[in-house]
């Protein structure tokens, strides 16, 4: 179970399964946007104020972030 005002791990999940080209250009936006809200909430709340599970999903998509050159070369 993801934090409030967090993008759901399932959603999450789902989205990362589905190749993007079976995605519509509304729904490749629409994750942008929110995988951008997700990844400005994830940096605004420090780790010890976060649940278990969404302190370890944050530290593996900070990790997978920085080794694909930073959060803002996917944008």
């Amino acid at each position: 179970m993801s934090d409030p005002g967090r993008k759901d791990f399932s959603t999450k999940a789902k989205e990362e399964m589905t190749p993007d080209s079976t995605k519509s250009t509304q729904e490749k936006v629409k994750e942008t946007i929110t995988d951008t809200k997700d990844r400005v909430a994830r940096g605004m709340q420090p780790d010890d104020n976060k649940g278990g599970i969404q302190e370890s999903f944050d530290k593996s998509q900070r990790a997978h972030d920085n080794s694909q050159g930073g959060a803002t070369s996917t944008m």
